[in-house]
């Protein structure tokens, strides 16, 4: 039974040069989408109480707290529910960052990226660093106090030192929660064709990751998962939910859901979407086979691991024995922990390897 929500918004002032997510420069269609976003939800979500709802993008700050809240009103919430909307730190107000609030959201995620004026510049950003921290100032003085920020690592002219500025002033500020992403070049990003020089090598960018996790973790920041960090008690339940392998809801163009055993994608075209939203691009059924690959590939991720008792007991096997060829090589960089195993942060920088060696054995 899915608990969680995910909400895709994609509209966009401007494209960032290293997204390859599904946005639109089209402002003018936010009505008729949230028009068929209503329509959407209305067919295909069966009332189950949600523990946690997220709006991602695409800039889910373009739109109106009105309309926001007809979409929030359309779920079934828990007393506790998590409700989250990403933020661009050059459009909110305290106007609507107060309208977020009582509409129902209580955990924003603001999209800072960095605090260089001169990569934010680069790198397509509408903000500056400035607007970040005022950003934040706003969101404490309307009430939130569950923000989460963004950052990037290995952009073009980043370095170590650069890094540290960054986490600095990062430490200085008053929040719960960090996600970071070490820049990856996709093929639909503007960079995916256009190339852009001075970009940190994989060593480099290892050494970032490597450098943030030793930061963070001084400044009471726990990292949860390979790629975020709370402090204690503000883990991104939502984010928990995916690693966690448990059902949820995708609701809008381009998102993706798993419901009842099967995993769907809605149609990444906004005109197709709008007027048809009801109708999944694809979907199909996840194999027992798949299901144990995501559980581990999935579990790995966290910083608490997988549980063997659990993958053991769902699928009927002797974990340490099927996978004792891949535990046995890379013994240096996964640790048995009292529930079953975790990599070490060594085994994160190596992760894809380890993970592809438990997949295909």
């Amino acid at each position: 039974m899915p608990t969680s929500t995910y909400i895709h918004i994609p509209f966009c002032k401007s494209k960032c040069k290293y997204c390859s997510f599904v946005s639109f420069n089209k402002l003018e269609s936010i009505t008729a989408y949230i028009y068929s976003l209503l329509k959407e939800i209305s067919e295909n979500y069966n009332n189950e109480p949600q523990k946690t709802i997220y709006f991602g993008g695409g800039t889910p700050s373009l739109i109106p707290t009105q309309m926001l809240s007809k979409i929030l009103q359309k779920f079934k919430k828990t007393i506790d529910c998590e409700i989250t909307i990403e933020v661009n730190p050059d459009d909110v107000t305290l106007e609507y960052l107060e309208g977020l609030l009582s509409v129902g959201f209580n955990r924003l995620s603001i999209g800072s990226q960095t605090f260089q004026d001169n990569i934010l510049k680069d790198i397509g950003r509408r903000h500056n660093s400035d607007d970040i921290v005022r950003s934040i100032d706003l969101a404490k003085e309307a009430g939130f106090n569950n923000i989460s920020i963004d950052l990037i690592y290995g952009l073009p002219n980043q370095t170590i030192e650069l890094l540290d500025k960054d986490l600095s002033i990062i430490s200085k500020l008053d929040i719960q929660h960090i996600s970071t992403y070490g820049l990856k070049i996709e093929e639909e990003s503007y960079w995916g064709k256009n190339t852009p020089n001075n970009l940190p090598d994989d060593d480099l960018q290892a050494d970032m990751y490597v450098f943030i996790n030793n930061f963070l973790e001084k400044n009471r920041f726990k990292r949860y998962e390979i790629s975020n960090f709370a402090k204690e008690g503000f883990e991104s339940r939502h984010n928990l939910n995916y690693w966690n392998n448990d059902e949820y809801y995708g609701f809008g163009v381009a998102a993706h859901g798993y419901v009842n055993g099967v995993r769907y994608a809605n149609s990444s075209t906004l005109e197709q979407y709008i007027s048809s939203p009801h109708i999944h691009e694809y979907g199909n059924f996840i194999t027992p086979e798949e299901k144990l690959e995501e559980e581990i590939f999935l579990g790995f991720r966290k910083e608490e691991g997988i549980s063997t008792s659990k993958i053991e007991g769902i699928f009927n096997i002797d974990f340490d024995k099927k996978y004792a060829n891949v535990l046995n090589k890379y013994a240096d960089y996964i640790e048995k922990t009292p529930l079953g195993y975790k990599l070490t942060l060594e085994g994160v920088l190596i992760s894809n390897m380890i993970l592809s060696e438990f997949l295909s054995d």
